[in-house]
């Protein structure tokens, strides 16, 4: 199956509403350092489309009956690859014809090119954006665009009127906690929520970590690894700092008018339902 159940397993952390997820390719070219998937899914840089995709997508979009589908959890749904092979854009013209509510999550400025399409369609686009700074934007997302180019293809999709909002995520202390600036940017384009969620670690994603950012990781080592607390197969910083740094982001957010939530954080902050899929319009 392509589309799937997001969250199939009901962790207590997850606060997203029922939804289905779908994930055009499988792995992602844009080298986050940070990156949670290359745990989990083989071969993750090596970036590739799913099997039969439009087919297989045809067949299971003919039987959607108003369901959230949201692209995608996995693996970005416009890495480098796509602006040749153009497969998002034609999963999301089959599921333009099909039943459903769309929420795109991307670090990519490619989406501007199916604004189109997405005009078509109930949905919200989901950008995530770290920093206004584009050479540790560079650092922490080697090969994804930099923040200037997304913060532009913010200000696109909302010129045209597509539900807007951003993720700040993760949130890592010493490298990219200062977020007033980014928030305020945020605002002033017309983003309407801000998710976020503080860097959970895993051995590779660490390993990663600690090669480009060596001073810091010095300073988190004892943070996360004699401070920290052990959430699934994940380290997470001490939940006092989490809260610290999460109440903060959700301070900022109300204050220019935007709705806050975190992701899997455990925390009770949540002033909009967490992914933002609030915001997408319903079928009339």
């Amino acid at each position: 199956m392509l589309l799937t159940v997001f969250d199939p397993w009901k962790s207590q952390l997850c606060t997203c509403p029922d939804k289905l997820t779908f994930n055009p390719y499988t792995g992602c070219d844009h080298g986050c350092i940070y990156c949670y998937a290359s745990s989990y899914i083989p071969r993750f840089s090596d970036c590739r489309p799913k099997k039969n995709l439009l087919t297989r997508l045809k067949r299971e979009a003919a039987k959607l009956r108003g369901e959230l589908v949201s692209i995608s959890n996995s693996s970005d749904p416009y890495p480098r690859l796509e602006q040749n092979q153009g497969l998002t854009r034609k999963c999301l013209e089959i599921l333009a014809e099909s039943r459903c509510r769309l929420q795109i999550v991307t670090k990519s400025d490619l989406i501007t090119r199916d604004i189109d399409v997405l005009q078509n369609v109930p949905c919200a686009v989901s950008v995530t954006v770290l920093t206004t700074d584009d050479s540790l934007s560079a650092k922490l997302e080697p090969r994804a665009p930099v923040s200037s180019r997304r913060l532009k293809a913010i200000k696109k999709l909302v010129k045209a009127g597509i539900a807007t909002t951003v993720r700040i995520d993760p949130v890592i202390p010493f490298v990219n906690d200062e977020v007033g600036t980014l928030v305020e940017a945020v605002a002033e384009l017309g983003v309407l929520h801000v998710t976020s969620s503080t860097y959970k670690v895993k051995p590779d994603n660490w390993k990663r970590f600690m090669a480009m950012f060596p001073e810091e990781a010095e300073k988190l080592k004892s943070l996360y690894f004699s401070e920290g607390e052990r959430v699934g197969r994940s380290t997470y910083l001490p939940k006092k700092l989490r809260f610290s740094l999460m109440k903060k982001m959700k301070e900022l957010t109300e204050e220019h008018n935007m709705k806050f939530g975190c992701c899997r954080e455990g925390l009770n902050l949540n002033s909009g339902v967490c992914d933002g899929s609030w915001i997408i319009p319903k079928h009339t």
